[in-house]
């Protein structure tokens, strides 16, 4: 089994170049990231603010400065208050379902506009909000928004990118992310300081910013070569498309690699019942298990709670909105690591390194609180500042592997016929397990207080396995060629193989 863990398929080559017209492609629409990032950093910030909760939340905001008998890990306690944030995210796995049905019908491109206009009205929404149903209702149109550039960003990004390169271009939306995340905390640490209270407004309208940027910058993005031919069979246009981005004109193996690819996903009428034909099982298991690991890693515990868990453990205001500002230039720079060497070492020995490192810093951040932190009181500044250390290389660890990784590996390892509806299950996947974290994390700190460390560093433990055992190397792989890897996996292969076999037998059970 050794041997068979260790095999990697043989790579194809290509012909072109990274081009300048790919370079700039790729980076607007990576800009897509910047509002998954911006809400993230935004609303744990602004949770934390004490005008905001009075406002919005004043059962919270009376716990937390009058209540001196609640236990420290129950302050935060409200269904109401974390409602506010992961409304979102049911937002946006349902709409990641209907935005699979766009991207493939109409094109990535007005996937991605879609997604920058809808951010930009939740933004504004949210920020004139004076109840909470309105507050709501903006994160619901945020929602909506990540939705799409969650969908169709990643698909464009790992089409658009030359095979050795696309780790590194698939790795910039992970990278906006980062980026949207570290501004907003940014944003946050700044306008906490208006004396008039209404800071808080100026941080949830922001998010036009970065939607109006998406928006306008998808008008002048070229479409696809993989688009052009599923969605209108216009080989020319495609293939002077492919000339350009790849800087060359002899590009007809990858071409005809696309036509036969867009030839077999024209047989398919419902692309979501396919995926669930046996041929198909690894790409779907993948399409599930990576954005479920991905979001109990505990990740959301550190981006979304942040500052509320800085205040719990006895850091001020200003402190706790400083510390997301700390762990965003550090998970930054570890996405630009993963950037720099993911097509040299590889995807599953970022993602093992990331996974021990994760577990480990988890372990001694639990076992801190289990041992210096009560009920009530608080932890001395340097173990406080200990903790904040350790949270820091808990997001480097997770900068260079889940983060990054877990958007690049279901990018890019579906064929054509299955892609938009495999990374639509993705981004639902993801959606569902980032609310039901952000749902219940304030119970359930309540509940398994320091343990909650424990409990997110078991799954870290598991999802390291999983990776170790049945994750198969992808980097250097042109994307219409991917299943190559299920072929040659040691495990994988026993349900892929019978594939001929099975298609003999349908063939034969259709003549007679």
């Amino acid at each position: 089994m050794a041997v068979g863990l260790a095999m990697e398929a043989k790579t194809t080559h290509y012909n072109g170049r990274m081009t300048p017209y790919v370079i700039f492609s790729c980076a607007m629409a990576a800009m897509g990231g910047l509002l998954f990032g911006y809400d993230i950093g935004i609303s744990g910030g602004v949770a934390s603010m004490e005008p905001f909760l009075k406002k919005f939340f004043p059962e919270v905001y009376k716990k937390m400065k009058e209540d001196s008998t609640i236990s420290n890990y129950c302050k935060f306690d409200s269904q109401l208050l974390t409602t506010f944030t992961s409304s979102l995210y049911i937002a946006g796995l349902v709409t990641s379902f209907f935005a699979s049905s766009v991207t493939r019908a109409f094109g990535r491109r007005l996937s991605i506009f879609a997604g920058g206009a809808a951010f930009l009205a939740g933004g504004a929404l949210g920020g004139a909000a004076v109840n909470v149903y309105m507050l709501i209702l903006g994160r619901v149109l945020l929602g909506i928004g990540v939705g799409f550039a969650n969908q169709s960003v990643p698909l464009y990004l790992s089409e658009m990118a030359p095979a050795r390169y696309r780790g590194a271009i698939s790795n910039s939306f992970s990278l906006s992310i980062g980026i949207g995340s570290l501004f907003a905390n940014l944003l946050n640490f700044g306008t906490e300081k208006i004396k008039a209270g209404w800071g808080w407004r100026v941080s949830l309208a922001m998010a036009v910013v970065p939607a109006s940027i998406l928006a306008l910058g998808a008008i002048f993005l070229p479409e696809t070569p993989n688009s052009l031919i599923q969605r209108n069979n216009n080989r020319e246009k495609a293939k002077l498309t492919l000339q350009r981005i790849r800087g060359t004109t002899d590009v007809d193996e990858e071409f005809d690699d696309l036509i036969t690819a867009s030839t077999i996903s024209k047989t398919i009428d419902h692309p979501f019942q396919k995926i669930f034909q046996r041929k198909y099982r690894p790409q779907l298991v993948m399409s599930i298990a990576i954005p479920f690991f991905q979001q109990v890693t505990g990740i959301n515990v550190v981006a979304f709670y942040e500052p509320v868990l800085f205040r719990i453990i006895g850091l001020g205001e200003s402190a706790s909105l400083m510390s997301p500002v700390v762990t965003g230039l550090v998970g930054t720079f570890s996405t630009i690591i993963a950037m720099i060497i993911v097509d040299r070492v590889g995807r599953r020995a970022l993602f093992i390194i990331g996974g021990v490192q994760m577990f480990v810093t988890q372990m001694m951040v639990g076992g801190i609180l289990a041992a210096k932190l009560g009920d009530h009181g608080q932890l001395s500044k340097t173990y406080a500042y200990l903790v904040l250390v350790l949270v820091s290389i808990y997001v480097a660890g997770f900068g260079w592997s889940w983060g990054p990784l877990g958007w690049l590996v279901p990018s890019e390892i579906f064929q054509l016929e299955i892609r938009s509806a495999g990374q639509s299950i993705t981004v639902a996947v993801g959606f569902l397990f980032t609310f039901v974290v952000a749902q219940t994390f304030s119970s359930m700190l309540c509940h398994l207080k320091s343990g909650i460390f424990f409990f997110f560093g078991g799954w870290v433990a598991v999802m390291t396995g999983f990776v170790y055992l049945l994750l198969p190397e992808t980097k250097n792989m042109p994307i219409e060629k991917m299943e190559k890897v299920w072929k040659e996996h040691w495990f994988w292969k026993k349900i892929v193989a019978d594939r001929k076999e099975e298609s003999n037998a349908e063939g034969s059970a259709a003549t007679h």
